[in-house]
Protein backbone atom coordinates (compact mmCIF):
# COMPACT_ATOMS: atom_id res chain seq x y z
CA UNK A 1 0.00 0.00 0.00
CA UNK A 2 1.53 3.31 -1.10
CA UNK A 3 1.58 6.40 1.19
CA UNK A 4 -1.35 8.00 -0.63
CA UNK A 5 -3.53 4.91 -0.07
CA UNK A 6 -2.45 4.82 3.58
CA UNK A 7 -3.57 8.42 4.11
CA UNK A 8 -6.93 7.79 2.42
CA UNK A 9 -7.55 4.74 4.60
CA UNK A 10 -6.58 6.67 7.76
CA UNK A 11 -9.01 9.51 7.03
CA UNK A 12 -11.78 7.04 6.16
CA UNK A 13 -11.37 5.33 9.54
CA UNK A 14 -11.26 8.73 11.31
CA UNK A 15 -14.47 9.91 9.61
CA UNK A 16 -16.22 6.64 10.52
CA UNK A 17 -15.14 7.01 14.14
CA UNK A 18 -16.38 10.61 14.30
CA UNK A 19 -19.69 9.64 12.73
CA UNK A 20 -20.37 6.83 15.22
CA UNK A 21 -19.03 8.55 18.38
CA UNK A 22 -21.57 10.01 20.84
CA UNK A 23 -21.94 13.80 20.58
CA UNK A 24 -20.20 15.86 23.27
CA UNK A 25 -22.75 17.26 25.72
CA UNK A 26 -22.58 21.01 26.16
CA UNK A 27 -24.90 22.64 28.69
CA UNK A 28 -26.64 19.28 29.07
CA UNK A 29 -27.66 19.77 32.70
CA UNK A 30 -30.97 18.79 34.26
CA UNK A 31 -32.78 19.59 37.47
CA UNK A 32 -32.60 16.93 40.17
CA UNK A 33 -35.21 15.80 42.69
CA UNK A 34 -34.41 18.64 45.11
CA UNK A 35 -35.63 21.06 42.44
CA UNK A 36 -38.95 19.23 41.90
CA UNK A 37 -42.10 19.54 44.02
CA UNK A 38 -42.28 16.68 46.51
CA UNK A 39 -45.36 15.22 48.11
CA UNK A 40 -45.81 15.88 51.83
CA UNK A 41 -43.24 18.71 51.79
CA UNK A 42 -44.68 21.88 53.36
CA UNK A 43 -44.83 24.77 50.90
CA UNK A 44 -43.68 28.29 51.66
CA UNK A 45 -45.62 31.38 50.68
CA UNK A 46 -44.45 33.96 48.11
CA UNK A 47 -45.70 37.55 47.97
CA UNK A 48 -44.88 40.23 45.41
CA UNK A 49 -43.88 43.80 46.30
CA UNK A 50 -42.73 47.02 44.64
CA UNK A 51 -39.92 49.33 45.71
CA UNK A 52 -38.85 52.84 44.72
CA UNK A 53 -35.23 53.51 45.64
CA UNK A 54 -33.55 56.54 47.15
CA UNK A 55 -29.93 55.43 46.83
CA UNK A 56 -30.50 54.56 43.17
CA UNK A 57 -32.39 57.76 42.52
CA UNK A 58 -35.64 57.17 40.62
CA UNK A 59 -35.13 53.41 40.20
CA UNK A 60 -38.18 51.19 40.63
CA UNK A 61 -38.29 47.44 40.90
CA UNK A 62 -40.38 44.46 41.88
CA UNK A 63 -39.29 42.03 44.52
CA UNK A 64 -40.73 38.87 46.03
CA UNK A 65 -40.55 37.47 49.55
CA UNK A 66 -40.60 33.75 50.29
CA UNK A 67 -41.62 32.73 53.80
CA UNK A 68 -41.21 29.06 54.81
CA UNK A 69 -44.04 27.26 56.51
CA UNK A 70 -41.84 26.83 59.59
CA UNK A 71 -41.32 30.58 59.96
CA UNK A 72 -41.42 31.59 63.62
CA UNK A 73 -42.10 35.33 64.06
CA UNK A 74 -40.63 35.14 67.56
CA UNK A 75 -37.20 34.07 66.28
CA UNK A 76 -34.78 36.14 64.14
CA UNK A 77 -34.83 34.32 60.80
CA UNK A 78 -31.90 33.77 58.38
CA UNK A 79 -32.15 35.44 54.98
CA UNK A 80 -31.09 34.60 51.42
CA UNK A 81 -31.12 37.41 48.85
CA UNK A 82 -31.30 36.60 45.12
CA UNK A 83 -30.42 39.12 42.44
CA UNK A 84 -32.46 39.05 39.21
CA UNK A 85 -35.10 37.76 41.58
CA UNK A 86 -37.96 37.28 39.12
CA UNK A 87 -36.13 34.45 37.40
CA UNK A 88 -34.92 32.78 40.59
CA UNK A 89 -38.38 32.70 42.19
CA UNK A 90 -40.15 31.34 39.09
CA UNK A 91 -41.51 27.86 40.05
CA UNK A 92 -41.20 26.66 36.45
CA UNK A 93 -37.88 28.40 35.65
CA UNK A 94 -34.32 27.19 35.62
CA UNK A 95 -33.63 27.68 39.35
CA UNK A 96 -36.98 27.19 41.14
CA UNK A 97 -35.57 28.48 44.39
CA UNK A 98 -38.81 28.31 46.43
CA UNK A 99 -39.17 24.60 45.60
CA UNK A 100 -35.52 23.95 46.49
CA UNK A 101 -35.90 25.82 49.78
CA UNK A 102 -39.07 23.88 50.62
CA UNK A 103 -37.28 20.58 50.07
CA UNK A 104 -33.99 21.40 51.81
CA UNK A 105 -35.66 23.04 54.81
CA UNK A 106 -37.94 20.00 55.14
CA UNK A 107 -34.89 17.69 55.11
CA UNK A 108 -33.20 19.98 57.67
CA UNK A 109 -30.31 20.57 55.27
CA UNK A 110 -31.00 24.28 55.52
CA UNK A 111 -32.33 26.29 58.44
CA UNK A 112 -35.79 27.79 57.93
CA UNK A 113 -35.07 31.01 56.07
CA UNK A 114 -36.76 33.88 54.35
CA UNK A 115 -35.73 34.54 50.76
CA UNK A 116 -35.88 37.93 49.06
CA UNK A 117 -35.88 37.95 45.25
CA UNK A 118 -34.97 41.39 43.91
CA UNK A 119 -35.14 42.60 40.34
CA UNK A 120 -32.66 45.22 39.11
CA UNK A 121 -33.94 48.77 39.02
CA UNK A 122 -35.47 50.58 36.08
CA UNK A 123 -35.82 54.35 35.89
CA UNK A 124 -39.01 55.02 33.91
CA UNK A 125 -38.95 57.07 30.74
CA UNK A 126 -40.60 60.50 30.93
CA UNK A 127 -43.81 58.94 29.57
CA UNK A 128 -43.77 56.47 32.46
CA UNK A 129 -42.74 53.45 30.42
CA UNK A 130 -40.49 50.83 32.05
CA UNK A 131 -40.27 48.60 28.99
CA UNK A 132 -37.88 48.76 26.06
CA UNK A 133 -39.49 50.37 22.98
CA UNK A 134 -40.51 48.17 20.07
CA UNK A 135 -38.57 49.43 17.01
CA UNK A 136 -41.36 48.14 14.71
CA UNK A 137 -44.07 50.18 16.38
CA UNK A 138 -44.51 53.82 15.41
CA UNK A 139 -46.13 56.10 17.97
CA UNK A 140 -47.02 59.74 18.39
CA UNK A 141 -45.44 61.08 20.53
CA UNK A 142 -42.26 59.10 19.82
CA UNK A 143 -41.47 56.12 22.02
CA UNK A 144 -39.16 56.79 24.97
CA UNK A 145 -36.53 54.56 26.50
CA UNK A 146 -36.26 53.98 30.26
CA UNK A 147 -32.89 53.69 31.98
CA UNK A 148 -32.07 50.08 32.79
CA UNK A 149 -29.97 50.06 35.97
CA UNK A 150 -28.91 46.42 36.01
CA UNK A 151 -25.27 46.82 34.96
CA UNK A 152 -24.81 49.96 37.06
CA UNK A 153 -26.20 48.31 40.18
CA UNK A 154 -24.68 44.85 39.69
CA UNK A 155 -21.35 45.29 37.88
CA UNK A 156 -20.01 48.29 39.82
CA UNK A 157 -17.46 47.05 42.41
CA UNK A 158 -18.49 49.61 45.05
CA UNK A 159 -20.44 49.54 48.31
CA UNK A 160 -23.58 51.15 46.82
CA UNK A 161 -25.52 47.93 46.20
CA UNK A 162 -24.65 46.60 49.66
CA UNK A 163 -25.93 49.86 51.13
CA UNK A 164 -29.11 49.53 49.07
CA UNK A 165 -29.74 46.12 50.59
CA UNK A 166 -28.87 47.20 54.13
CA UNK A 167 -30.52 50.60 54.14
CA UNK A 168 -33.59 50.04 51.96
CA UNK A 169 -34.61 46.46 51.16
CA UNK A 170 -33.86 44.64 54.42
CA UNK A 171 -35.49 47.32 56.65
CA UNK A 172 -38.54 47.33 54.37
CA UNK A 173 -38.99 43.56 54.56
CA UNK A 174 -38.20 43.61 58.29
CA UNK A 175 -41.35 45.67 58.90
CA UNK A 176 -43.34 42.50 58.23
CA UNK A 177 -40.94 39.74 59.21
CA UNK A 178 -38.44 39.09 61.97
CA UNK A 179 -35.21 39.07 59.95
CA UNK A 180 -31.91 38.28 61.60
CA UNK A 181 -29.45 41.17 61.67
CA UNK A 182 -26.50 38.83 62.15
CA UNK A 183 -24.27 38.69 59.08
CA UNK A 184 -23.70 34.98 59.68
CA UNK A 185 -27.41 34.51 58.98
CA UNK A 186 -27.35 36.25 55.59
CA UNK A 187 -26.52 34.81 52.18
CA UNK A 188 -26.44 36.23 48.66
CA UNK A 189 -26.90 34.58 45.28
CA UNK A 190 -26.88 35.74 41.69
CA UNK A 191 -26.12 34.75 38.12
CA UNK A 192 -23.91 36.59 35.62
CA UNK A 193 -23.86 40.26 36.69
CA UNK A 194 -26.03 39.22 39.63
CA UNK A 195 -23.21 36.86 40.65
CA UNK A 196 -20.60 39.60 40.90
CA UNK A 197 -23.21 41.77 42.68
CA UNK A 198 -23.60 39.07 45.33
CA UNK A 199 -19.84 38.83 45.82
CA UNK A 200 -19.38 42.61 45.87
CA UNK A 201 -21.99 43.13 48.59
CA UNK A 202 -20.26 40.55 50.81
CA UNK A 203 -16.78 41.88 49.98
CA UNK A 204 -17.80 45.43 50.91
CA UNK A 205 -19.78 44.42 54.03
CA UNK A 206 -18.35 41.09 55.24
CA UNK A 207 -19.78 41.55 58.73
CA UNK A 208 -23.26 41.87 57.17
CA UNK A 209 -23.17 39.15 54.48
CA UNK A 210 -21.01 36.05 54.84
CA UNK A 211 -22.35 33.48 52.35
CA UNK A 212 -22.10 33.91 48.56
CA UNK A 213 -23.21 31.93 45.51
CA UNK A 214 -22.13 33.13 42.06
CA UNK A 215 -23.28 31.35 38.91
CA UNK A 216 -21.46 32.34 35.68
CA UNK A 217 -20.33 35.49 37.52
CA UNK A 218 -19.30 38.51 35.45
CA UNK A 219 -15.85 39.00 37.00
CA UNK A 220 -14.75 40.75 33.82
CA UNK A 221 -14.05 44.35 32.96
CA UNK A 222 -17.62 45.52 32.46
CA UNK A 223 -17.10 48.12 35.19
CA UNK A 224 -13.85 47.05 36.84
CA UNK A 225 -14.79 43.70 38.39
CA UNK A 226 -11.72 42.11 36.79
CA UNK A 227 -9.67 43.62 39.65
CA UNK A 228 -11.14 41.26 42.26
CA UNK A 229 -8.56 38.45 41.89
CA UNK A 230 -5.75 40.93 42.57
CA UNK A 231 -7.57 42.46 45.53
CA UNK A 232 -8.35 39.02 46.99
CA UNK A 233 -4.67 38.07 46.78
CA UNK A 234 -3.55 41.25 48.56
CA UNK A 235 -6.33 41.91 51.08
CA UNK A 236 -6.50 40.35 54.52
CA UNK A 237 -9.01 37.47 54.25
CA UNK A 238 -12.59 38.36 55.07
CA UNK A 239 -15.17 36.09 56.75
CA UNK A 240 -16.88 35.04 53.51
CA UNK A 241 -17.71 31.55 52.20
CA UNK A 242 -17.97 31.44 48.40
CA UNK A 243 -19.48 29.03 45.86
CA UNK A 244 -18.45 29.73 42.24
CA UNK A 245 -19.70 28.05 39.07
CA UNK A 246 -18.82 28.63 35.44
CA UNK A 247 -18.56 26.80 32.13
CA UNK A 248 -15.79 26.54 29.57
CA UNK A 249 -18.14 27.83 26.85
CA UNK A 250 -19.11 30.97 28.73
CA UNK A 251 -18.89 34.45 27.21
CA UNK A 252 -15.73 35.78 25.57
CA UNK A 253 -16.21 39.39 24.50
CA UNK A 254 -14.94 42.98 24.78
CA UNK A 255 -14.92 42.78 28.60
CA UNK A 256 -12.90 39.57 28.78
CA UNK A 257 -13.36 35.83 29.12
CA UNK A 258 -15.89 34.83 31.79
CA UNK A 259 -14.36 31.34 31.96
CA UNK A 260 -10.85 32.65 32.54
CA UNK A 261 -12.09 35.31 34.98
CA UNK A 262 -13.88 32.75 37.14
CA UNK A 263 -10.80 30.53 37.15
CA UNK A 264 -8.78 33.57 38.26
CA UNK A 265 -11.30 34.15 41.06
CA UNK A 266 -11.06 30.55 42.19
CA UNK A 267 -7.25 30.62 42.10
CA UNK A 268 -7.17 33.86 44.10
CA UNK A 269 -9.58 32.53 46.73
CA UNK A 270 -7.40 29.43 47.07
CA UNK A 271 -4.21 31.53 47.31
CA UNK A 272 -5.74 33.64 50.08
CA UNK A 273 -6.99 30.61 52.00
CA UNK A 274 -10.75 31.19 51.70
CA UNK A 275 -13.44 28.63 52.40
CA UNK A 276 -14.67 28.27 48.82
CA UNK A 277 -15.46 25.79 46.08
CA UNK A 278 -15.47 26.09 42.30
CA UNK A 279 -17.82 24.00 40.17
CA UNK A 280 -16.45 24.04 36.60
CA UNK A 281 -18.43 22.71 33.67
CA UNK A 282 -18.74 22.92 29.91
CA UNK A 283 -21.80 25.14 29.89
CA UNK A 284 -22.51 28.35 28.06
CA UNK A 285 -23.74 31.64 29.53
CA UNK A 286 -26.94 30.16 30.85
CA UNK A 287 -28.47 29.02 34.11
CA UNK A 288 -28.67 25.34 33.20
CA UNK A 289 -25.60 24.22 35.14
CA UNK A 290 -26.24 26.61 38.03
CA UNK A 291 -29.85 25.57 38.33
CA UNK A 292 -28.91 21.90 38.39
CA UNK A 293 -26.46 22.38 41.28
CA UNK A 294 -28.32 25.09 43.22
CA UNK A 295 -29.24 22.63 46.01
CA UNK A 296 -25.57 21.67 46.43
CA UNK A 297 -24.52 25.31 46.37
CA UNK A 298 -26.98 26.17 49.13
CA UNK A 299 -25.86 23.18 51.17
CA UNK A 300 -22.23 24.29 50.79
CA UNK A 301 -22.60 27.89 51.93
CA UNK A 302 -24.94 26.93 54.81
CA UNK A 303 -23.07 23.84 55.96
CA UNK A 304 -22.36 23.60 59.71
CA UNK A 305 -24.84 26.40 60.40
CA UNK A 306 -25.16 28.05 62.92
CA UNK A 307 -21.38 27.86 63.33
CA UNK A 308 -20.04 31.19 62.08
CA UNK A 309 -18.16 31.72 58.85
CA UNK A 310 -14.70 32.93 59.87
CA UNK A 311 -11.60 34.31 58.21
CA UNK A 312 -8.30 32.53 58.68
CA UNK A 313 -4.65 32.92 57.68
CA UNK A 314 -4.02 29.19 58.16
CA UNK A 315 -4.08 28.29 54.45
CA UNK A 316 -3.12 31.68 53.06
CA UNK A 317 -0.07 32.13 50.84
CA UNK A 318 -0.37 35.92 50.92
CA UNK A 319 2.55 38.19 51.87
CA UNK A 320 0.28 39.44 54.63
CA UNK A 321 1.16 36.33 56.69
CA UNK A 322 4.63 37.86 57.17
CA UNK A 323 2.97 40.71 59.08
CA UNK A 324 -0.22 39.46 60.73
CA UNK A 325 -0.56 36.83 63.43
CA UNK A 326 -3.35 34.30 62.96
CA UNK A 327 -6.13 34.83 65.47
CA UNK A 328 -4.90 38.29 66.46
CA UNK A 329 -7.41 40.90 65.31
CA UNK A 330 -7.96 44.55 66.08
CA UNK A 331 -8.44 45.41 69.76
CA UNK A 332 -10.37 48.49 70.79
CA UNK A 333 -8.16 50.66 72.98
CA UNK A 334 -10.32 53.74 73.44
CA UNK A 335 -13.53 55.31 72.15
CA UNK A 336 -15.77 58.30 72.66
CA UNK A 337 -13.41 60.77 70.98
CA UNK A 338 -14.46 63.21 68.28
CA UNK A 339 -11.66 62.58 65.77
CA UNK A 340 -8.43 60.75 66.58
CA UNK A 341 -5.13 61.42 64.80
CA UNK A 342 -1.34 61.42 64.97
CA UNK A 343 -0.37 58.29 66.96
CA UNK A 344 3.33 58.35 67.95
CA UNK A 345 5.41 56.05 70.14
CA UNK A 346 8.20 56.69 72.66
CA UNK A 347 10.92 54.24 73.74
CA UNK A 348 9.02 53.08 76.82
CA UNK A 349 6.12 51.48 74.98
CA UNK A 350 3.75 54.43 75.34
CA UNK A 351 1.70 55.74 72.42
CA UNK A 352 0.40 59.30 72.24
CA UNK A 353 -2.45 60.50 70.00
CA UNK A 354 -4.51 63.61 69.40
CA UNK A 355 -8.24 64.24 69.53
CA UNK A 356 -8.23 67.27 67.25
CA UNK A 357 -11.70 68.79 67.85
CA UNK A 358 -11.36 68.38 71.63
CA UNK A 359 -7.84 69.89 71.53
CA UNK A 360 -6.32 67.14 73.63
CA UNK A 361 -3.29 64.85 73.46
CA UNK A 362 -3.80 61.46 75.13
CA UNK A 363 -1.27 58.91 76.32
CA UNK A 364 -1.74 55.13 76.11
CA UNK A 365 0.54 53.15 78.41
CA UNK A 366 1.75 49.64 77.41
CA UNK A 367 -1.16 48.09 79.31
CA UNK A 368 -3.69 50.09 77.31
CA UNK A 369 -4.61 52.64 79.99
CA UNK A 370 -5.43 56.08 78.54
CA UNK A 371 -4.75 59.39 80.27
CA UNK A 372 -4.70 63.04 79.18
CA UNK A 373 -1.18 64.28 78.46
CA UNK A 374 -2.01 67.81 77.22
CA UNK A 375 -5.38 69.38 78.02
CA UNK A 376 -5.18 72.15 75.39
CA UNK A 377 -3.16 71.09 72.35
CA UNK A 378 -4.05 73.97 70.05
CA UNK A 379 -5.87 71.48 67.80
CA UNK A 380 -2.67 69.53 67.27
CA UNK A 381 -2.71 66.91 64.53
CA UNK A 382 0.46 64.90 63.79
CA UNK A 383 2.90 63.88 66.53
CA UNK A 384 6.45 62.47 66.60
CA UNK A 385 9.19 62.10 69.20
CA UNK A 386 12.55 63.74 68.61
CA UNK A 387 16.10 62.85 69.71
CA UNK A 388 15.75 65.27 72.64
CA UNK A 389 13.01 63.08 74.14
CA UNK A 390 10.33 65.68 73.44
CA UNK A 391 7.02 65.10 71.69
CA UNK A 392 6.78 67.30 68.60
CA UNK A 393 3.32 68.38 67.46
CA UNK A 394 1.81 70.00 64.36
CA UNK A 395 -0.23 72.58 66.29
CA UNK A 396 -2.20 73.92 63.37
CA UNK A 397 -4.84 75.65 65.50
CA UNK A 398 -2.15 78.10 66.63
CA UNK A 399 -0.10 77.90 63.39
CA UNK A 400 2.91 76.56 65.28
CA UNK A 401 5.19 73.57 65.51
CA UNK A 402 5.78 72.85 69.18
CA UNK A 403 7.55 70.31 71.39
CA UNK A 404 6.37 69.00 74.76
CA UNK A 405 8.64 67.76 77.52
CA UNK A 406 7.75 64.85 79.81
CA UNK A 407 5.52 67.11 81.91
CA UNK A 408 3.61 68.48 78.91
CA UNK A 409 5.37 71.84 78.97
CA UNK A 410 5.34 73.43 75.52
CA UNK A 411 8.28 74.92 73.57
CA UNK A 412 7.72 76.66 70.23
CA UNK A 413 9.87 75.30 67.38
CA UNK A 414 8.41 77.41 64.56
CA UNK A 415 5.74 80.10 64.22
CA UNK A 416 3.44 81.10 61.37
CA UNK A 417 3.34 77.68 59.78
CA UNK A 418 0.30 75.74 58.64
CA UNK A 419 0.69 72.05 59.23
CA UNK A 420 -0.91 68.65 59.19
CA UNK A 421 1.70 66.00 59.99
CA UNK A 422 5.42 65.85 60.72
CA UNK A 423 8.43 63.62 61.16
CA UNK A 424 11.65 64.27 63.11
CA UNK A 425 15.04 62.91 62.04
CA UNK A 426 17.67 61.54 64.42
CA UNK A 427 19.58 64.83 64.00
CA UNK A 428 16.53 66.85 65.07
CA UNK A 429 15.44 68.19 61.68
CA UNK A 430 11.67 68.43 61.30
CA UNK A 431 9.74 67.90 58.04
CA UNK A 432 6.16 69.22 58.03
CA UNK A 433 3.32 68.82 55.53
CA UNK A 434 1.25 71.89 54.70
CA UNK A 435 -1.70 70.70 52.55
CA UNK A 436 -3.38 74.09 52.41
CA UNK A 437 -0.44 75.55 50.52
CA UNK A 438 0.51 72.28 48.79
CA UNK A 439 4.01 72.30 50.21
CA UNK A 440 6.46 70.60 52.56
CA UNK A 441 8.49 72.54 55.15
CA UNK A 442 11.85 71.72 56.67
CA UNK A 443 12.94 73.12 60.03
CA UNK A 444 16.65 72.46 60.65
CA UNK A 445 17.84 72.07 64.26
CA UNK A 446 17.93 75.57 65.70
CA UNK A 447 17.28 77.11 62.26
CA UNK A 448 14.54 78.84 60.32
CA UNK A 449 11.79 77.01 58.49
CA UNK A 450 11.99 76.75 54.70
CA UNK A 451 9.87 75.24 51.96
CA UNK A 452 11.55 72.20 50.42
CA UNK A 453 8.81 70.99 48.06
CA UNK A 454 5.72 72.37 46.33
CA UNK A 455 3.11 71.03 43.95
CA UNK A 456 1.53 67.99 45.60
CA UNK A 457 -2.26 68.11 45.56
CA UNK A 458 -2.64 67.57 49.31
CA UNK A 459 0.57 66.59 51.15
CA UNK A 460 -0.50 64.83 54.32
CA UNK A 461 1.17 61.82 55.99
CA UNK A 462 4.95 61.85 56.17
CA UNK A 463 7.65 59.40 57.22
CA UNK A 464 11.26 58.31 56.60
CA UNK A 465 12.88 55.16 55.34
CA UNK A 466 14.70 53.23 58.10
CA UNK A 467 18.10 54.52 56.97
CA UNK A 468 16.69 58.08 56.94
CA UNK A 469 18.07 58.81 53.48
CA UNK A 470 14.62 59.20 51.92
CA UNK A 471 11.52 61.16 52.85
CA UNK A 472 8.10 59.77 51.93
CA UNK A 473 5.07 62.05 51.65
CA UNK A 474 1.47 60.93 51.08
CA UNK A 475 -0.49 62.96 48.54
CA UNK A 476 -3.96 62.30 49.89
CA UNK A 477 -5.75 63.65 46.82
CA UNK A 478 -3.99 61.40 44.35
CA UNK A 479 -3.12 57.70 44.28
CA UNK A 480 0.53 58.22 45.16
CA UNK A 481 3.04 58.47 47.94
CA UNK A 482 6.06 60.49 46.84
CA UNK A 483 9.67 59.58 47.59
CA UNK A 484 12.48 62.16 47.89
CA UNK A 485 16.20 61.82 48.47
CA UNK A 486 17.32 63.90 51.49
CA UNK A 487 20.39 66.07 50.97
CA UNK A 488 22.87 66.79 53.83
CA UNK A 489 21.38 70.27 54.24
CA UNK A 490 17.84 68.86 54.48
CA UNK A 491 16.79 69.83 50.98
CA UNK A 492 15.03 67.29 48.77
CA UNK A 493 15.85 65.91 45.31
CA UNK A 494 14.79 62.98 43.10
CA UNK A 495 11.03 63.46 43.60
CA UNK A 496 9.02 60.51 42.30
CA UNK A 497 5.43 59.20 42.68
CA UNK A 498 7.11 56.00 43.83
CA UNK A 499 4.28 54.23 45.71
CA UNK A 500 0.97 53.64 43.90
CA UNK A 501 -2.12 53.02 46.03
CA UNK A 502 -5.08 50.87 45.12
CA UNK A 503 -8.08 53.19 44.75
CA UNK A 504 -11.77 52.15 44.82
CA UNK A 505 -13.36 52.56 41.42
CA UNK A 506 -15.94 55.00 42.77
CA UNK A 507 -13.15 57.24 44.11
CA UNK A 508 -10.56 59.39 42.39
CA UNK A 509 -8.19 59.65 45.36
CA UNK A 510 -6.30 57.08 47.41
CA UNK A 511 -6.98 58.94 50.66
CA UNK A 512 -3.54 58.20 52.07
CA UNK A 513 -3.79 60.16 55.30
CA UNK A 514 -1.14 58.83 57.70
CA UNK A 515 1.93 56.70 56.93
CA UNK A 516 4.72 54.91 58.81
CA UNK A 517 7.45 52.34 58.14
CA UNK A 518 8.69 49.15 59.77
CA UNK A 519 12.23 47.86 60.23
CA UNK A 520 12.04 45.88 56.97
CA UNK A 521 11.45 49.06 54.99
CA UNK A 522 7.78 48.35 54.37
CA UNK A 523 5.57 51.44 54.27
CA UNK A 524 2.08 51.43 55.80
CA UNK A 525 -0.50 53.90 54.45
CA UNK A 526 -4.03 54.47 55.68
CA UNK A 527 -6.51 54.60 52.81
CA UNK A 528 -10.10 54.12 51.68
CA UNK A 529 -9.49 50.38 51.34
CA UNK A 530 -7.67 49.83 54.63
CA UNK A 531 -4.05 49.84 55.69
CA UNK A 532 -2.09 49.37 52.44
CA UNK A 533 1.40 47.93 52.89
CA UNK A 534 4.12 48.65 50.31
CA UNK A 535 7.33 46.74 49.90
CA UNK A 536 10.53 48.85 49.61
CA UNK A 537 10.23 48.66 45.82
CA UNK A 538 7.01 50.66 46.00
CA UNK A 539 4.44 47.90 45.34
CA UNK A 540 1.33 47.19 47.41
CA UNK A 541 1.88 43.69 48.78
CA UNK A 542 -1.07 43.54 51.11
CA UNK A 543 -4.02 45.43 52.55
CA UNK A 544 -4.98 45.08 56.20
CA UNK A 545 -8.71 45.49 56.84
CA UNK A 546 -9.99 48.50 58.75
CA UNK A 547 -11.12 47.88 62.32
CA UNK A 548 -14.39 49.68 61.54
CA UNK A 549 -15.96 51.04 58.38
CA UNK A 550 -14.96 54.64 59.07
CA UNK A 551 -12.18 57.07 58.22
CA UNK A 552 -8.76 55.53 58.85
CA UNK A 553 -6.64 58.55 59.75
CA UNK A 554 -3.17 57.51 60.90
CA UNK A 555 -0.92 54.67 62.00
CA UNK A 556 2.20 53.93 64.05
CA UNK A 557 4.02 51.05 65.70
CA UNK A 558 4.08 51.03 69.48
CA UNK A 559 4.43 48.89 72.57
CA UNK A 560 7.60 47.89 74.40
CA UNK A 561 8.84 45.79 71.47
CA UNK A 562 7.29 47.96 68.76
CA UNK A 563 5.25 44.97 67.61
CA UNK A 564 1.80 46.52 67.94
CA UNK A 565 0.17 48.50 65.14
CA UNK A 566 -1.90 51.41 66.48
CA UNK A 567 -4.45 53.15 64.25
CA UNK A 568 -6.56 56.26 64.69
CA UNK A 569 -9.92 55.39 63.15
CA UNK A 570 -12.42 58.22 63.37
CA UNK A 571 -13.80 58.26 66.94
CA UNK A 572 -11.73 55.32 68.20
CA UNK A 573 -8.18 54.05 68.73
CA UNK A 574 -7.34 50.41 67.96
CA UNK A 575 -4.23 48.26 68.16
CA UNK A 576 -3.18 44.90 66.79
CA UNK A 577 -0.35 42.54 67.76
CA UNK A 578 1.74 41.69 64.68
CA UNK A 579 4.93 39.92 63.57
CA UNK A 580 6.36 43.12 62.08
CA UNK A 581 8.34 45.59 64.18
CA UNK A 582 8.43 49.34 63.94
CA UNK A 583 11.28 51.81 64.24
CA UNK A 584 11.91 54.94 66.30
CA UNK A 585 13.66 57.50 64.15
CA UNK A 586 15.17 59.36 67.10
CA UNK A 587 17.23 56.25 67.90
CA UNK A 588 19.20 56.65 64.67
CA UNK A 589 19.24 55.14 61.17
CA UNK A 590 18.97 51.41 60.57
CA UNK A 591 19.59 49.46 57.38
CA UNK A 592 16.64 47.38 56.12
CA UNK A 593 17.13 44.28 53.95
CA UNK A 594 17.84 44.83 50.26
CA UNK A 595 14.45 44.89 48.50
CA UNK A 596 13.40 42.14 46.15
CA UNK A 597 13.13 43.86 42.79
Amino acid sequence: MNPQQTHRRFFAILLLALATAPALAIDDYTLGPDSQPQENVPKGVITKHHHASNLFAGAQRDYWVYVPQKYDPNQPTPVMIFQDGGGFQNPTGGYRVPIVLDNLIYKKELPPMIAIFINPGVIPAPNGSTAAPDPLVKSNPPQQTPRFNRSFEYDSPTDLYARFLLEEILPEVARDYNLSKNGNDRGLCGSSSGGIAAFTAAWERPTEFTRVISFIGSFSNLRGGHSYPTMIRKTEPKPIRVFLQDGSNDLDNFAGSWWLANQEMAAALKFAGYDYTFAPGDGQHSGKHGGSILPDALRFIWRDYPNPVTASLKNSKQPIVEILIGGEGWQLVGEGFRFTEGPAADDKGNVFFTDIPNKKIHKIDPDGKISVFVADSGSANGLKFGPDGKLYAAQNGNKKIVAYDADGKETVIANDIESNDLVVTFRGGVYVTDPGHRQVWYIPPGGEKEVVDTGLNFPNGITLTPDQTQLIVADMRSQYLYAFTIQPDGSLINKQPFFTLHVPLDKTEGNADGICADNQGRVYATSHLGLQVFDPAGRVNCIINKPQNKWLANVCFGGKDLDWIYVACSDKIYRRHVKAKGILYFQGPSLPPTPRL
